[in-house]
């Protein structure tokens, strides 16, 4: 094995081996559970498409942005988009369209044991979770409860009186009046949330749109659950640092992660949001992909010649994440480094009627993303904004030639997935659920119907940085930091 990579493996490593006393300071108001704080955040990990978030400032709803911490309380819905919250062990829920999540309780046990609650008020829901052996996930819909174990990841859809839960991965044991309900995996239970009706179970599951979307997100971090076997209470955000970025050896600075598409140039606080907590002030938020850990755990420092990377070390912080500025790493003074600045924190809370979150662009905002119904663009500087996960394939090539070029392009294809036919279950049928919208998948290369272009290889070739876009659904939709008049522009 090369060393570079045992080095990594172990700087990798050192990140999730954190000590599970370390505190993540969520807010600064006990719960009224003596056995049980509520001194805990959650990720907003995915954001596509019309998202709003209520976090229990009151506000009500407001525009939902990647990285934005969850609190209890908090309410997650979705117009015409979709969204993702990633929790401490790498476990996730996904939303569909036209949906709505609130979260009544998330909590640590004095043992370090989480107690997550999760409401599906209407719409569609994924869970998948880690196979943890002591934390507690609990589902709400209608009037029911339901424990979900370790390893479970089931789907569960409101249609007006009914609700519909499908085993992905199980068994489930459902309490129910008339005895307990065993549910095994690609089985699926509808129950009558009027309660006119017994529950019905079915021997097979039928596809929904969002089903490949939802299985390739859990296949991504679950890439990052043996992680889990160290105890760290925070792996969340790991698969994402894994896959848009990698830890390089510098002979100036040592070990240092710096993320894939990033110039000596950029640096990790041009371009942001502040988010106001009552309980504890202004809470940094990073709009890139993988700016979730970077941002609450470790450091960030200039090196001579590479530019921003990060180490960690130190505690766990949680909405109070800025706590002092970037350094520089000891060496040769470089000609002409990009100064320190992180932007200063509002000093006042938001009167009312004032935005809560307030954008920070000091440097224009550069993203990747589609150029054509054919092409993906990457950019230098975009440090994996607007890249979709893992469907573009391995990122370190491509990150070298486009921060030596400037610009480069990879033929794409979108392909949307097909829905089953109704299933029959006991008692009557099943409505497949499926919510009339398509999630495309994007896929490098050319579409399998369509030859490739005479004298095009499939592989990565220069593009013009004035490539026209296109109006079309994207699965590299990551929300950045709101709009400001103020702020710099996208380009």
């Amino acid at each position: 094995m090369k060393l570079s990579t045992v080095l990594a493996a172990t700087m990798f490593l050192s990140v999730v081996s954190l000590a599970a006393a370390l505190p993540a300071t969520a807010t600064d108001s006990p719960s009224t559970d003596n056995s049980v704080s509520n001194v805990r955040i959650v990720r907003l990990s995915e954001v596509r498409g019309t998202v709003q978030v209520d976090r229990a400032i009151g506000r009500g709803f407001e525009p939902a942005v990647t990285n934005l911490p969850i609190i209890e309380q908090s309410k997650v819905q979705t117009g015409t988009g979709v969204a993702e919250i990633e929790f401490e062990d790498n476990s996730t829920l996904r939303i569909g369209p036209d949906s709505m999540v609130e979260f009544p309780q998330l909590g640590r046990t004095a043992t370090g044991a989480t107690t997550s609650t999760v409401r599906l008020a209407k719409g569609t829901a994924y869970a998948s979770l880690m196979k943890s052996r002591t934390d507690e996930f609990t589902l709400l819909f209608g009037n029911r409860k339901l424990t979900l174990p370790p390893g479970a990841h089931i789907r569960l859809t409101i249609t007006q009186d009914k609700a519909t839960l499908a085993v992905l991965a199980g068994p489930l044991r459902i309490d129910e009046s008339a005895g307990t309900l065993e549910v095994r995996k690609k089985q699926t239970v509808t129950f009558d949330l009027t309660d006119h009706n017994e529950p019905m179970i079915a021997k097979n599951i039928g596809s929904a749109p969002l089903d490949q979307w939802d299985k390739q997100a859990a296949e991504y971090h679950a890439r990052a659950a043996a992680f889990g076997a160290f105890n760290s209470p925070y792996a969340y955000g790991l698969s994402d640092m894994a896959y848009y970025g990698a830890f390089h050896m510098s002979s100036s600075c040592g070990l240092m992660w710096r993320p894939y598409f990033a110039s000596a140039a950029w640096d990790p606080y041009s371009n942001g949001a502040w988010a106001w907590y009552p309980n504890s002030g202004y809470s940094w938020v990073s709009p890139y992909p993988w700016g979730w850990t970077p941002y609450h755990y470790g450091s960030w420092a200039f090196c001579p010649n590479t530019g921003w990377g990060w180490a960690p070390g130190g505690a766990w912080n949680g909405l109070r994440n800025v706590t002092g500025g970037p350094t520089q790493k000891p060496g040769p003074k470089p000609i002409g480094p990009p100064k320190p600045v992180r932007p200063p924190k509002p000093v006042h809370p938001p009167r009312p009627g004032q935005p809560t979150i307030l954008a920070v662009n000091t440097k224009p905002l550069v993203r990747s993303g589609i150029a054509s119904l054919t092409a993906f663009q990457f950019r230098r500087d975009s440090a994996g904004l607007g890249i979709p996960r893992q469907t573009l394939g391995k990122l370190n090539k491509l990150s070298e030639h486009v921060v030596s070029r400037g610009v480069a392009s990879t033929p794409i294809y979108l392909a949307g997935p097909r829905s089953s036919p109704p299933m029959p279950v006991r008692g009557g049928t099943n409505r497949s659920a499926n919510t009339g919208h398509v999630m495309p998948t994007m896929h490098r290369g050319y579409a399998p119907s369509a030859p490739a272009q005479s004298g095009s290889s499939g592989g990565m070739r220069g593009a013009s940085p004035s490539a026209s876009s296109v109006s079309m659904p994207s699965s590299s939709a990551h929300a950045s930091a709101p709009s400001s008049g103020g702020g710099g522009s996208h380009h």
